[in-house]
Order: C-alpha cells, then structure tokens, then sequence
C-alpha cells in the first residue's frame, strides 16, 4: 500500500492485531497484575471496557464538536466565533459490557447535533443486536432483563427490551409481503403447535410455514401463517397470500392432510397435484395401535407406500386391510382408506421423484429446532409475536451455521464438522434427476421455464 507520495507504509493493523502488540510490547503487564489481583473488573458499571468505551466516545464527541465550531479547545482565535463550547450533559448510556455515564458536550448555539451518540440515544447499537440476538434464541423478555442485569450490570424495563425486539417488526412484515417467483414446482407446507393467548385464554395454534424449491432446487421459506380458524376460509387466505405475491402455479404441493387446504390449493392453481405426507399419515395410522404392534404393522404397511404404482399398493392395502392386525385396528385401516386419494399421486412417479415429494421432512428438521426455542415460552401474547420470534429463528439458525461453516473454510473436507443450511438455500438432494423427471411428467408446464 502506498501514501500521497508514492512511499509504501503498511496496512493499518485490525483492533485484535494493535491489541496482540499492545499486550506482547509489555504495555498492559501493569493492568493485567491488577485485573489478576481482582483491583480491576473488566465490565459491569465499575467496569475497565465500558470506561474506556465512555474515553473513546467522549474523545469523538469532542472531535465533532471541534468540527462543528470550526475551532479546537482552547484556540487562541476562539473569541472570534460567535458559537461556543457550553459544557456537558451526562446520560447514562448501556452497551453489551455495562452501564457507564457518558458526557456530551454542547454549544452555546444549540445547533450541535451529535453522530457518534445521537440525541435521545440511551444504548449502543452492539445490544440492541444482543438483545435481538438472545430473544431470537428462545429468551423470554423476563430471561434477557434478568441476563443483562447479572452478566453484564445494565438494567433495562421488560417494556424497552420489548419495544427492542418490535424493531424488526418493519422487516418481519416486508418478508412476509416479498414478492415471490411466478413458478415453484413443489411446496411443502407443515406446521408447529404454539400456544397464544386471547383475551382471557390461553390456546393452542398452529403456526404453519411453507418452503418453496425453485427451478434450481434451491428451497426457500415462503411464509408463516398462525391458523386462528379452521378449515377452508384460512386456507383461501394462505394461498390468495402466495398467489398475489406472484406464484401462478405449482405442481405439488406436499402436506399434512390438513382440512380445506386440497380445495383451497385447487380452487387457486386448478392444475396443482395436492400430495399427502407419508410420513405423517403412517404417524396418524400409528396411533391406534399398541406399543407391541408396532413394529409389525410398520413392517406391513411398508408395501403400500413402497409399490410400484397405484394398482399394487391398493392390492397390499386389502391385504394388510384383511390380515390379523388390519382387523385388529380398523381405525389405522380407516386412516389410509380416508386419505387414500391424496396418497397415490406420488406413486406416478419415479423414485427419484418420489424422494423428494413423498413426506413434509426437510420442514421437520426446521421445525424440530423451532420447537426447541420455544418450549421454554408459557404462551405468546399474539400472532405476530410468534411470526416475529420464528422469522428471527429462522434467521438466528441459518446465521450460526454459517459462522461455522466460515470458520472451517479452506479445510479438507473430511475435516469439516459444521452443519450446512437448515432449509433456507439448501438444495435438494438428487434435484437435477428429479427435475428431469419433473420435465417428462409436465413437460408443458416446467419446459417454459427451464
């Protein structure tokens, strides 16, 4: 790198580097000796960090202040300005590493208007993103105030660390309205239990999210949808909501024979081919039977949804239906009778295909680490409080696991540990061969957009 002058000087050094020198120069033996003989807390009110946070804050203050009059402190010229330095006023200011008093300087003029530390700002922007950060974990706001006052000594309201956490609201809302691509070949849609309080009740809901794989078979999260009534009327509404975002059509949609959302997908996109969970209809099955029988009727349902077409798996369902254990649990046999149209479609397809349409899972993965961040949580006060904590989930999870894989970037691969994407950009395994496949059986409908 080289100056106005064409000289080479170094690249100026990161804050970890000067601090390495700092330390390696002898430079900090003396706090050290005082930090270890417990003179010295590094953070909290009293604490060194935030002390020379206030140092470094109150320096630039000045600095702009100086900027502002057109003089330095002190300047012999400054009786010829008619604006003047006027003291201080002290806040107190908290960050991620305490509370501190910080004194901003003013001008007799009143027209100083600080950048640094803008008027009316009481926390340094680093905590609001720990804040955001902690909640988006699986915090209550009662967990962060107690998290903030015994780790770091900065006491906040529960009612300013939730107005924090409504500042993503904006961006919750501008998600949930993106437009979206015109075409997604499938979509899954899925859902988790939470529990909301309305007006004197507490009651369960479901929030349901809805992943999209695109031509590239990239998925990607389309929507969260808290079901406050049941059956058709909600579900017109979550496909009006994709459908004026922009998709015009879909060919299957993968879901947990949820009531009404069938003729909901159909009444939208008339050529949509609605595809019930395996996975979750065998779950539903299972239910009626006893803990001894299970195994069993696993082993006999499997050459239902593992045949190869329609016709055979109808054949191997009269057989279970007619076999001891069919008998012995009519209401798994009702089960697969009553879903067996929304069943069979998948079995048109080859393989390949079939693995990537066939059950809801690469949603049960996302909702699996959902469920985690909020088992912790009694209830929410509202609907958009659960969108809002799962989109920061959502984003809190893809966030880490991109750290991680940054982190063992240029590694061999038998060396990295970390998790790839959760949902969010993940690919779909084997896409390619299932978009060939996709093409021969919709080749009017997928071909324009290859």
């Amino acid at each position: 790198m080289t100056d106005a002058t064409g000289e080479e000087r170094s690249s100026p050094a990161s804050g970890s580097e000067a601090a390495a020198a700092f330390a390696a120069s002898g430079g900090m033996d003396e706090l050290f000796a005082q930090i270890d003989a417990g003179e010295i807390e590094l953070t909290g009110s009293d604490g060194f960090i935030p002390a020379l946070i206030k140092a470094a804050l109150e320096r630039g203050l000045q600095a702009e202040l100086t900027d502002h009059l057109g003089y330095d402190k002190g300047a012999p010229e400054a009786p010829f300005f008619t604006n003047s330095r006027n003291g201080a006023t002290s806040k107190t200011m908290r960050s991620q590493v305490g509370e501190f008093e910080l004194a901003t300087p003013r001008d007799r003029d009143g027209t100083f208007t600080p950048k640094l530390v803008p008027k009316g700002s009481r926390r340094l922007g680093g905590l609001d993103d720990m804040i955001i950060s902690l909640y988006a974990g699986g915090m209550t706001v009662r967990d962060i105030e107690h998290h903030l006052a015994t780790t770091i000594g900065t006491e906040l309201s529960r009612e300013t660390i939730s107005k924090i956490t409504d500042e993503v609201a904006e961006e919750v809302t501008a998600w949930q309205r993106r437009p979206l691509e015109a075409f997604y070949p499938v979509i899954y849609l899925d859902a988790i239990v939470v529990k909301v309080r309305d007006g004197a009740h507490v009651g369960n809901r479901s929030a349901h999210i809805a992943v999209g794989v695109d031509m590239e078979g990239i998925k990607h999260v389309l929507g969260i949808w808290v079901q406050a009534t049941e059956g058709a009327k909600f579900w017109a509404g979550v496909c009006a909501d994709l459908a004026n975002r922009g998709i015009s059509d879909v060919l299957i949609v993968c879901c947990d024979g949820l009531t009404g959302l069938p003729e909901a997908i159909e009444a939208t996109w008339a050529a949509a081919t609605v595809q019930t969970c395996v996975v979750h209809l065998i779950r539903a099955a299972m239910r009626f039977v006893n803990y001894k029988d299970r195994k069993a009727v696993a082993k006999a349902l499997k050459p239902i949804y593992t045949a190869a077409d329609a016709d055979a798996a109808r054949a191997a369902f009269e057989t279970f239906k007619a076999s001891e254990l069919g008998i012995k649990y009519p209401h798994a046999v009702a089960t697969w009778e009553n879903a067996w149209e929304r069943f069979i479609p998948f079995l048109a397809f080859p393989p390949m295909l079939r693995r990537v349409i066939y059950t809801t899972n690469s949603i049960e993965s996302l909702n699996y680490q959902l469920r985690k961040i909020i088992k912790n949580r009694g209830h929410f006060p509202s609907d958009e409080a659960v969108i809002k904590l799962l989109w920061l989930a959502i984003c809190n999870i893809e966030d880490k696991r991109a750290r991680q894989r940054a982190k063992e970037k240029g590694r061999p691969p038998a060396e990295r540990k970390a998790p790839g994407r959760l949902v969010e950009g993940q690919i779909v395994t084997n896409w390619k061969q299932a978009l060939a496949q996709l093409a021969i059986a919709y080749p009017d409908r997928i071909n324009p957009h290859l």
